[in-house]
């Protein structure tokens, strides 16, 4: 007989953090037999984006630049729509791989199912319970559900969450989450080349004696109040002789403008543009505590021992706040600044966190992905 042609895989993403968690993903793919894979990149985030692909050693194999400043989530998703279309027209693949909550995740679904084409969703089965938090992401994820044949869900309670909304239970498959592999597999190429992270070294030796607090925010949920509090709860942190912050700020004017009104220019106070995805990595190692609004750090950190609040009302991922390593307390000034000088005052409130068991994963999410994948074709 001769032999079976490769299967087709087109794995689509767009923004900075679908990169982190997908690059190990494509790295596992590539290396089965039987598949060939083929990138598409939406840059819904241009240079956020180009950084992991640049570490990750990603060439994208098609790449539409769909970014536009100050676009709308409606002209967003109808550009995309089209764009992914002709992309799926052109290339025919037999299986469509998505990951998250992202425009590019749930239009891509979409696309693949007016085309018919399977679609495997990496991390699969996060729910705040509330469509309004995160904002639109809840929703993205809820579409992309029922479209999907193969839910790669991160934890038992993602999974749990899709068997509740009738999926079939033999399509979820519980890998743990890619964005551990992502965080070891730099980890070990900053151990081998310490100059990948080197732009976090300077600031490490500015603040060396202080406790660092690593802040990020970029909800569009958070935007306005939500961001002035936050702004002047950081400014408070800051004020104490012994805790340095380090603020990587989301470049979206709505952030910047934010901060630029409270925070001004504090010697203790690192405000630095977004970082590069090994610099992140050391960040987080340096950092004493999180605070973010953001999805994926409520995963990396707890796997470093470190410490997360989350300036939210509500988490897709409620599996920290049960194991302990994460605490809500909102975008609200007073509850910021009391979870932080509690961590920062309380040896036995900090070291109860830092020891909490990582819920997310061990690191091989990505292989066992891959070999879900080439099962399913029968190889």
């Amino acid at each position: 007989m001769p032999p079976h042609p490769n299967r087709r895989i087109l794995v689509v993403f767009g923004t900075r953090p679908e990169a982190i968690k997908l690059f190990p993903v494509l790295h596992a793919l590539a290396e089965r037999p039987g598949l060939a894979v083929r990138s598409c990149v939406t840059a819904q985030h241009r240079g956020l984006l180009d950084q992991v692909l640049a570490i990750a050693g990603v060439t994208p194999d098609i790449d539409l630049d769909l970014m536009e400043p100050g676009q709308s989530l409606d002209r967003l998703t109808a550009r995309l729509l089209l764009a992914l279309g002709e992309v799926m027209d052109r290339e025919r693949p037999d299986r469509v791989i998505v990951q998250g909550d992202t425009a590019t995740a749930m239009v891509g679904a979409l696309a693949a199912y007016y085309r018919k084409i399977p679609v495997g969703h990496v991390e699969a089965g996060l729910r705040s319970g509330d469509i309004y938090q995160p904002w639109p992401e809840e929703v993205n994820r809820r579409i992309v559900a029922p479209i999907a044949d193969l839910h790669f869900a991160p934890t038992e309670t993602a999974a749990a969450a899709l068997r509740a909304e009738n999926v079939s239970p033999a399509s979820i498959h519980v890998t743990g989450n890619t964005v551990i592999d992502a965080l070891h597999a730099t980890r070990d190429r900053i151990a081998a080349d310490p100059g990948l992270a080197a732009e976090i070294a300077p600031i490490a030796e500015r603040f060396a004696g202080k406790r660092v607090v690593l802040v990020t925010t970029h909800r569009r949920e958070n935007f306005g109040d939500g961001m002035a509090a936050i702004a002047r709860a950081v400014g408070r942190i800051a004020d104490r002789p012994d805790v340095a912050v380090l603020f990587p700020v989301h470049p979206n004017p709505n952030v910047i403008a934010a901060m630029d009104a409270v925070l001004g220019d504090r010697p203790n106070v690192a405000r630095v543009a977004p970082l590069a995805y090994p610099n992140f990595i050391r960040a987080l190692e340096l950092a004493h505590i999180v605070l973010t609004d953001s999805g994926g750090v409520q995963e990396e950190a707890p796997a470093l021992g470190k410490p997360v609040l989350v300036m939210r009302e509500t988490t897709e991922r409620p599996e920290g706040v049960t194991a302990g390593t994460a605490r809500l307390v909102g975008p609200h000034e007073d509850r910021i600044v009391s979870g932080i000088c509690t961590l920062l005052d309380d040896h036995e409130a900090y070291a109860a966190m830092a020891r909490a068991h990582n819920p997310f994963g061990d690191g091989r999410a990505s292989a066992r992905i891959a070999e879900i994948v080439a099962r399913d074709f029968g190889l």
